[in-house]
């Protein structure tokens, strides 16, 4: 059965990402105040991005993907910035290969 990953822009601006079967109805559910409890807080809500995979397990991993990433990053994919995705996904901390410098 196919999937979807959305995001929607809520009122406070942030971001929720989420994964259906049923996409018109997971969003009517959203704006019913029946669907989840953080995007029903934030009415109302935009949708900004959405995605089908051929099944929905595929879906679930993309989901829990993109919930692990930056607001920026979220922003890039909903722009449809993929040179954006990539910079966006380097690594950029003290522990970062880029910094590495040999000893001795």
């Amino acid at each position: 059965m196919k999937g979807y990953v959305y995001i929607l822009l809520c009122s406070d601006q942030s971001f929720y990402t989420g994964n259906t079967k049923h996409l018109y109805l997971r969003l009517n559910q959203h704006h019913d105040r029946t669907g989840a409890n953080y995007a029903s807080k934030r009415l109302p809500i935009k949708l900004v991005y959405i995605k089908e995979y051929d099944r929905i397990d595929l879906a679930f991993k993309r989901e829990k993907q993109i919930q692990g990433w930056s607001r920026k990053k979220k922003q890039a994919l909903i722009n449809n910035q993929p040179e954006e995705l990539h910079e966006l996904a380097k690594c950029r901390n003290h522990t970062s290969h880029i910094y590495y410098k040999p000893l001795g």
